[in-house]
């Protein structure tokens, strides 16, 4: 299975470049993984709730829906805001021309740059698997990451990828890194993960998109000169690591 992990820069002058940049890295792959947010500049950034910046990013996401047959890749995962009047974050899969919209984020900060509980609510609770391109997956939504118990939920659910779209700053770059080795370790999957870069309203995005192994092994790690990395994984691999310490340890 081929895998594209990418990061995407919030400044929109700059995005149409990078996101041709990606058409040609991920052609051909069979998932793509794309931030939290992708296609519209970060708007949790400030405390101060604006409707109609939330409407605008809303119907951004809407009309890209229909661009990311661009990509020439079989499925395209990432997470989307939803609703007008009660607002999400929803995570999505899109899969020739069409798109599902599943788990909700649930974990919300609130800490300057990411004031997220003062722009949707959270969603449900449910941590459920679902399908990406035949094999079972699970999504972490960005500070989902560090919920451990909730990629050990995953390991029992028997999920091959652990997909983690998010919006992380630089400075807790390396810090984030480690989330995703051990949400690997602790749920026995590939952990994928793709984030926005460079700088914009205040906040310096973090990039660094990540493939990592079911025992924490670092196989791939965006920067600024390699924005997008495809590369090839056996999901297979993960249904071994289940049986394996820590993952067959009892609770």
């Amino acid at each position: 299975m081929r895998v594209t992990v990418c990061q995407l820069p919030d400044v929109p002058e700059e995005f149409e470049a990078a996101w041709k940049n990606l058409c040609e890295g991920a052609a051909g792959s069979d998932l793509v993984v794309l931030p939290e947010f992708p296609f519209y500049p970060w708007v949790a950034w400030t405390h101060h709730f604006d409707q109609t910046v939330w409407d605008e990013s809303v119907l951004a996401h809407e009309r890209w829906m229909d661009r990311l047959d661009e990509l020439g890749a079989g499925t395209v995962v990432g997470s989307a805001p939803m609703g007008h009047n009660v607002r999400r974050n929803r995570a999505f899969t899109w899969s020739e021309g069409d798109v599902e919209y599943g788990h909700e984020k649930y974990y919300l900060p609130e800490e300057p740059g990411f004031w997220e509980a003062s722009w949707y609510r959270r969603g449900d609770g449910s941590f459920e698997r679902s399908s990406v391109h035949g094999h079972s997956a699970g999504f972490l939504l960005c500070t989902e990451l560090w919920f451990t118990d909730r990629a050990r939920e995953y390991a029992r659910q028997g999920v091959r990828l652990l997909l983690t779209p998010r919006v992380t700053e630089l400075q807790t770059a390396d810090k984030w890194i480690i989330g995703g080795q051990a949400a690997a370790i602790m749920s026995g999957a590939f952990s994928l993960s793709s984030n926005r870069s460079g700088s914009n309203n205040g906040v310096d995005f973090g990039g660094r998109g990540w493939v990592i192994d079911p025992n924490g092994n670092v196989l791939a790690i965006t920067d600024d000169d390699n924005p997008v990395i495809t590369m090839g994984i056996d999901p297979a691999g993960a249904d071994g690591a289940k049986s394996t310490y820590p993952r067959y340890v009892e609770e």
